[in-house]
């Protein structure tokens, strides 16, 4: 039985992969740090000596590596943190990898890129425009430089599905935004175009993937294709709900002051690399608005 860990299990995309890995027959462990609940393990990866202990008892033939530091603005308020989990640590998992022999898939994110001439390719340079972007491609750097470590770096854009918390993603969070009728307004952001997409749909394709026999190219992109700004995912959610939107106010200025130099306005991911693979089920994408209105009328 092929053995699978997943880290950051306790998050939105950790937790779908490791739901999706558990509905097959994989022998799968789930690890998470600061929120490690009853079926989770619990383990510090920036504890090398922890980290080490674990992964050579457990002996993976898949690492999974979710765990970061997603949250752009918590990143500049401690760089130092940031680098260590988002850079330092993957860069480990990658030597663990070459003396272990498991494949290691490192989730990366489409902020490496600076957003101002998409779509990109695996290829494309990056160009990350803010510290949380610069941690995941050093982290990049850091396993592909590795030399016979077994790695793929995975791409994804901004993610939605389901969380046990709104804030959890920042899709989901615009839910309690639309859903706030008290009179209070939200100016909301009709600038940056973003690709939500869904973290099941990402777990099942990395569970199919798994159980590719051909090669797997260095880096692939896993996108959404359909394009909204923060304001029209908020009037989708409306829609669906059959609520007002008045009290959101789009506001398609280009940022000013602190976010002209963080938020990228396009990095969309160019991701027929990743279908021409051949992977069964291809990308096997979720409509955004048909997805929602499945979960929310439930």
């Amino acid at each position: 039985m092929m053995k699978i860990a997943v880290t950051g299990a306790s998050g939105v995309l950790g937790s779908a992969i490791l739901r999706a890995f558990q509905s097959k027959t994989f022998d799968v462990v789930g690890l998470a740090n600061s929120r490690a609940g009853d079926k989770l393990q619990k383990l510090d990866l920036t504890n090398r000596e922890e980290v080490d202990a674990f992964f050579k008892n457990f002996k993976p033939d898949w690492v999974i590596h979710c765990a970061a530091e997603r949250r752009p603005d918590v990143a500049e308020r401690d760089p130092v943190a940031a680098q260590r989990l988002n850079s330092e640590v993957p860069g480990h998992l990658a030597s663990l990898s070459k003396t272990l022999k498991f494949k290691l898939i490192y989730v990366s994110t489409d902020y490496v890129f600076d957003g101002t001439s998409p779509p990109y390719t695996p290829a494309s340079q990056t160009n990350p425009l803010q510290l949380y972007g610069r941690s995941k491609r050093d982290g990049e750097i850091a396993v592909l430089g590795v030399d016979g470590a077994q790695v793929v770096v995975l791409r994804v854009p901004v993610l939605y599905g389901p969380a046990p918390k709104n804030s959890d993603s920042a899709i989901n969070i615009l839910l309690d935004i639309v859903q706030d009728q008290s009179g209070q307004t939200y100016k909301m952001d009709h600038y940056g175009t973003r690709y939500p997409t869904n973290v099941e749909d990402i777990a099942n394709f990395l569970v199919r993937l798994t159980g590719f026999k051909n090669p797997i190219p260095p880096i692939l992109h896993y996108s959404g294709d359909e394009p909204f700004t923060k304001y029209e995912i908020c009037l989708t959610f409306a829609k669906i709900l059959g609520l007002s939107h008045k009290h959101i106010i789009p506001d398609a200025e280009p940022p000013t002051g602190e976010g002209a130099t963080t938020r990228p306005r396009d990095c969309h991911l160019y991701t027929k690399e990743t279908e021409d693979l051949g992977v069964e089920g291809g990308l096997g994408l979720s409509l955004f608005e048909e997805w929602w209105t499945d979960r929310l009328k439930q």
